[in-house]
């Protein structure tokens, strides 16, 4: 993992000297993959299970040692899919229970001295600092450092991890260290959880062009939530709202069923005023407007599914439509087809009458306003 922190990951091979699966994901080629951010994928579900926890363990020696907290036998399905984002990388890990130290020989002999920002979408983690030891619950961001000797025991986890290299983000250095081993779970804190959901959301989009402005981006965010000065809020407030509609997407898919849902029940989930919210969904029209097309993304959804046999006035009625005849005529605005028009087509085994639309301006920004610095 030494080699991958600094220009890529090496290809570990196991004691005969057979290569592990290791599979670069850079898409299928031409113009358009060769601008895309480089990312990299490792799985041990290729393996038998026998040997699945060995190379989990080799992938990541000698940066760290791995042990896993299951019983013998029970195989170790575990993928960790890693995006070079030139100054900074970005991991994505799914696996079972571990613990993970970094000792005095793993510092000796391999001194990347990264901070790491870490986000358990889901389990939690117990993890030991210079600054005491730590519980980490789900959807809390938490800051450690590769400099140092740290040890952790976690649940199995789906976790996001952004590596922030000293030489790059030397100017928050000052910021940071004291900030080792805590835990952000202040409201800029869950913010930066969500700015970290809505980036792993997009990287896979991401092109190269895009790549240097994502430094600054997260690295005022950071800045902000450990030091939350009115200056740096103001340095980070685009990358605030991008954490908020995060959040705001999130919260809208919980409750669409909700005949409740509306501005005021949506700004006080979300923890917005509701200035911000209209100001947040400007682009999508208004926040009446966004809740409606994601209703509609949803009913797109399950009449394009042919184990879903709901009849369509169910689905209208369950996603709060007054009725029928008014969920059609928004339907056919939305996808210029009818909703019966893509159950038979569905029905029929035929190719989408019209592919399923990205929800929304505003919630899908092109992936350059995720870095935008102020």
């Amino acid at each position: 993992m030494t080699a991958f922190l600094r220009e890529g990951f090496e290809r570990p091979g196991d004691a005969n000297g057979a290569e592990l699966p290791f599979i670069p994901d850079h898409g299928v080629g031409g113009a358009e993959t060769a601008e895309k951010a480089p990312s990299h994928r490792f799985s041990t579900a290729a393996l038998e299970k026998r040997d699945q926890e060995e190379a989990w363990r080799e992938w990541f020696r000698p940066v760290f040692d791995v042990v896993s907290s299951s019983a013998d036998g029970q195989g170790f399905p575990a993928i960790n899919e890693v995006w070079q984002l030139g100054g900074l990388t970005m991991s994505r890990v799914s696996g079972p229970a571990v613990r993970v130290a970094r000792g005095r020989a793993h510092l000796r002999h391999n001194p990347v001295d990264h901070w790491v920002l870490s986000y358990c979408k889901h389990g939690a983690s117990i993890i030991r600092t210079r600054n005491g030891v730590t519980r980490v619950p789900a959807s809390r961001p938490y800051l450690w450092s590769m400099a140092e000797e740290t040890e952790s025991v976690r649940t199995a986890v789906e976790r996001i991890q952004i590596f922030l290299p000293r030489d790059v983000f030397r100017d928050i250095a000052g910021v940071l260290d004291p900030a080792i081993g805590s835990v952000f779970d202040s409201p800029i804190g869950r913010i930066l959880g969500d700015f970290m959901l809505a980036l792993e959301r997009e990287v896979p989009n991401l092109t190269r062009t895009e790549v240097p402005r994502l430094v600054g981006a997260v690295g005022s965010l950071v800045a902000a939530c450990v030091t939350p000065s009115p200056e740096r809020l103001r340095e980070a407030c685009g990358q605030i709202d991008v954490g908020r509609m995060e959040r705001l997407r999130q919260t809208v898919r919980r409750h669409l069923r909700s005949p409740r849902l509306g501005p005021d029940t949506l700004g006080r989930l979300v923890g917005v005023s509701r200035s911000q919210l209209y100001r947040l969904l400007g682009e999508a029209g208004g926040v009446a407007r966004y809740i409606q097309r994601q209703r509609l993304v949803e009913a797109y959804r399950n009449l394009s599914d042919p184990k879903i046999t709901t009849p369509i006035f169910a689905i209208a009625e369950d996603l709060c439509f007054e009725d029928a005849s008014s969920f059609s005529r928004a339907f056919r605005r939305e996808f210029d087809a009818s909703p019966s028009d893509v159950r038979r087509a569905t029905f029929a085994g035929l190719p989408p009458i019209v592919p399923p639309q990205r929800p929304a301006a505003a919630e899908t920004r092109r992936f350059g306003d995720l870095l935008h610095v102020f």
